[in-house]
């Protein structure tokens, strides 16, 4: 093999851009299954949703800023390599070669750094959104309440999570709601969330090209498994808007994190989240009205 040595270079210097792309690409992909499945909790009850947002919201310092900051890492390393390897490309493509060959690449691949700018905006739009509930036009300013007594729910039907008196707790569930309610913006996130499929369909179909493992044996399995990951992912992502929209859900005016407790034969409480469990009316609040959302006295 001849080469000059900038050419070797600029090789090495390509292949490490896309090993960091499709590793980055990797940690986002399955950031979107895991968020995916939380927000699927809004189908189970307030309380499941509302439990799981206080959990993520309360995490110890260094776990929560830390994963903040390897997701951080992740989408700038993505968007910096994806847009300079675009631009490698580009240049090293004469237009005539461009045109002869447009066929050859798929309509995914050719789109891809455009899906990612877009996808990019709809992140910082999601975080103000959502994140820092900003500004206040955007619907989702502070949907929250106190505990006037300590309760337990179940963290993912399985783990005991206490909350106590006096804490403030986020009521997620309205949040949602009231975030969702507006048409434009739940559009723009179902828009959002099929290129959010689209692109990381294809980009795991690049990573098993990346890493070798896409030979003519496995290239059919492994197509088909990201486009499965694609399908599941938009439908998991859009339902939640998709469903407030259609009115399957319509804002509570009970407590925030209310659960009822019941009793195994052997006597000791059990505590389950839940609307679902409730079957008669709350003797008294768990926590006390401090935001718009309205909790009766009971």
């Amino acid at each position: 093999m001849s080469c000059t040595c900038n050419k070797c270079q600029c090789h090495v210097s390509s292949l490490a851009k896309k090993y960091l792309m499709a590793l980055s690409g990797l940690v986002l992909a399955a950031f979107a299954l895991v968020h995916m499945i939380g927000n699927l909790q809004m189908f189970q009850s307030p309380e499941h949703i509302n439990v799981y947002a206080h959990f993520l919201q309360h995490l110890p310092p260094p776990a929560l800023w830390g994963f903040r900051g390897v997701m951080l890492l992740a989408v700038l390393v993505h968007a910096v390599t994806g847009i300079s390897l675009a631009l490698e490309n580009r240049a090293a493509r004469p237009e005539t070669y461009a045109v002869k060959n447009t066929r050859a690449a798929t309509f995914a691949a050719k789109t891809m750094p455009y899906t990612g700018l877009v996808l990019f905006a709809f992140i910082v739009f999601h975080i103000l959104h959502y994140t820092v509930k900003a500004p206040a036009s955007l619907g989702t300013g502070a949907f929250h309440a106190t505990l006037t007594t300590d309760i337990h729910a179940k963290l993912f039907g399985v783990f005991d999570y206490p909350l106590f008196k006096g804490e403030v707790v986020n009521d997620c569930y309205n949040m949602v709601v009231a975030g969702f309610s507006n048409p434009v913006f739940s559009a723009f996130y179902v828009v959002s969330m099929l290129l959010v499929a689209f692109h990381l369909s294809h980009g795991i179909a690049s990573l098993f090209q990346t890493f070798g493992l896409r030979n003519e044996k496995w290239r059919k399995p492994l197509t088909l498994l990201a486009a499965a990951y694609g399908v599941i992912l938009f439908g998991g992502l859009a339902a939640v808007p998709t469903a407030v929209l259609a009115g399957k859900f319509a804002p509570q005016t009970k407590c925030a994190m209310a659960v009822k407790a019941r009793h195994s034969p052997n006597g000791s409480a059990i505590f389950t989240p839940g609307a679902a469990d409730v079957a008669t009316p709350y003797a008294k609040p768990c926590c006390e009205k401090n935001t718009i959302v309205d909790i009766p006295a009971r």
